[in-house]
C-alpha cells in the first residue's frame, strides 16, 4: 500500500507481486503477457468499415429511442421515460466508448478521419474534446498511477465504507458531480489559450445545434431532459462504476495487474455498463495498441497463458463493487 498524502490512500486492492500467477509463454503471449510478434500484428488490424458501421448503429439506436420517447402516449410515459433516461444515459458510455476507441487512433486506419469522426461524431456530441482527452488519457497510459496520472482522486482510497460509497454514486445521481465538472468547463469558455477557447466553441456549437433539432421539431423538452439531464446523472453513475471497477484501490507498477483490475463480461454488464468491449480492461492497459474488436480474443489468450486466472478476474461487476465496500477485498 502506497501513501501519496494523509488523504490520498493507494494500492489496498492490488495483489502482492509476489502473489501474481506466473505466466507461460505460449506461442501467443509473452511471460509479461505482451503479445508475440505475429499474434501482436493479427489482434491490431483496424477493421474501419466495421467501426465505421458501429458508428452508424449508434447513431440509428440513439435517434430510435429518442424517437420513442416522443411517441409514447399518455400513461406509457411512467414506464417508458425513466427506462429511456437510464438508457440516454447508456447512449453517453457508448458515445465515450467509441471516442476512447478514437483517441487511441484505433477506430478508423486513416488518421484523419479517425479523428474527425471521434470528434465530431462522438466527443462534441458527448460534450468532449477528443483532443483533450487523447493528451490526459495517453498520460495515464503511459504510467498508471504515476505523477502524470490525471484520475488519481477517483481511484484513490479503495476499499471505502459503504456509505461513503452510496455517498458518491448519490451525488452522481443527483447531478451534484456533473454540475461541478459542468462549470469547470464552461470556464474554458473564457480560456486565454485561444485553441482551448475554440474546442469548447465546437463543443457547445454541437449541442446548440442537438438544442436547436429538437426546437425545430416541435419538442424543445428532448435535448434538456433527454440529453443534457442524462449526461449530469445516469452517464455520471456509469462512469464512476466502471472506473472504480477498471482502477479503484490499485497502484503504481510495473505489472499491469497490480494497476488494473480484471473482471469477467457479462451480457448485461456489457449493455448498459462497458459497450464496445471496453470491460475488457487489462487487456487494454497490457496493450493499448489492440482495438477494440480483438480485445476478448486477447484476453482469452492471457488467460490461457496464465496471465489471468481465477485469484484475480471478478466473476461480476456486483463482486467486483462489493469487494471495493470492504477491507477484505477479493476476486471471490
Amino acid at each position: 500500500m502506497v501513501m501519496l498524502h494523509p488523504d490520498v490512500r493507494l494500492g489496498g486492492m492490488s495483489p502482492a507481486v509476489e502473489a501474481l500467477p506466473r505466466t507461460i509463454e505460449t506461442a501467443l503471449i509473452r511471460a509479461d503477457g505482451r503479445p508475440q510478434p505475429a499474434f501482436r500484428e493479427e489482434l491490431r488490424r483496424i477493421p474501419s468499415w466495421r467501426n465505421a458501421l458501429s458508428v452508424v448503429g449508434l447513431y440509428v439506436q440513439t435517434a430510435a429511442l429518442l424517437v420513442a420517447i416522443v411517441a409514447t402516449p399518455g400513461w406509457w410515459r411512467l414506464l417508458v421515460w425513466p427506462a429511456a433516461f437510464v438508457l440516454i444515459g447508456r447512449a453517453h458510455a457508448q458515445f465515450a466508448s467509441l471516442m476512447h476507441e478514437a483517441a487511441h487512433r484505433l477506430l478508423l486506419k486513416n488518421k484523419s478521419r479517425n479523428d474527425w469522426v471521434g470528434g465530431w461524431l462522438l466527443g462534441y456530441p458527448s460534450f468532449t474534446t477528443t483532443e483533450g482527452y487523447r493528451r490526459v488519457h495517453m498520460a495515464h497510459h503511459r504510467e498508471e498511477f504515476g505523477p502524470e496520472e490525471p484520475d488519481i482522486p477517483l481511484y484513490a482510497n479503495y476499499p471505502v465504507p459503504a456509505a461513503s460509497l452510496r455517498r458518491k454514486v448519490w451525488r452522481d445521481a443527483t447531478g451534484r458531480t456533473g454540475y461541478k465538472l459542468l462549470r469547470q468547463q464552461l470556464r474554458g469558455l473564457r480560456n486565454p489559450d485561444l485553441e482551448a477557447r475554440h474546442v469548447q466553441y465546437k463543443i457547445w456549437g454541437v449541442q446548440l445545434v442537438l438544442f436547436g433539432a429538437a426546437i425545430a421539431a416541435g419538442v424543445w423538452w428532448l435535448y434538456p431532459l433527454f440529453w443534457f439531464l442524462p449526461f449530469l446523472t445516469a452517464w455520471r453513475v456509469i462512469n464512476r462504476l466502471r472506473s472504480i471497477a477498471e482502477h479503484g484501490g490499485m497502484m503504481a507498477s510495473k505489472d499491469r495487474r497490480v494497476t488494473t483490475h480484471s473482471v469477467r463480461q457479462h451480457p448485461l454488464a456489457r449493455f448498459i455498463l462497458v459497450p464496445y468491449n471496453i470491460g475488457w480492461h487489462l487487456a487494454h492497459h497490457v496493450d493499448a495498441g489492440v482495438p477494440f474488436r480483438n480485445l476478448p480474443r486477447y484476453h482469452d489468450a492471457l488467460r490461457e497463458a496464465g496471465y489471468i486466472d481465477d485469484r484475480l478476474e471478478y466473476s461480476t461487476y456486483r463482486a467486483m463493487w462489493r469487494a471495493l465496500r470492504t477491507d477484505q477485498p477479493g476476486p471471490a
